[in-house]
């Protein structure tokens, strides 16, 4: 799927999800009101930094890929959330 996806849109050099850039990103990980809702409160709480807010997009479109989902969707985002690592003070 991820493959397939970007030889679409001419990128032959980004093979999985983890490789994309910040372009590649916005065209491919958008979120609704819902995903960004959630993401702002996880920035805040989990005082994430920019690079760790596309990587959890990056993360969650993968999981909705998985689960052979076109769209990523709220729930793809807190399940990719649980999946960092919990920092205590």
């Amino acid at each position: 799927m991820q493959e397939e996806r970007f030889r679409k849109w001419g990128k032959p050099h980004v093979f999985v999800n983890g490789d994309m850039g910040p372009a590649e990103v916005q065209a491919f990980c958008d979120i609704d009101e819902a995903g960004r809702n959630l993401m702002r409160a996880a920035m805040q709480q989990m005082n994430l930094s920019a690079r760790a807010y596309h990587r959890i997009l990056k993360l969650g479109r993968t999981i909705a890929d998985l689960a052979g989902e076109p769209k990523l969707q709220v729930h793809h985002l807190a399940e990719a959330l649980q999946y960092r690592p919990r920092l205590l003070p």
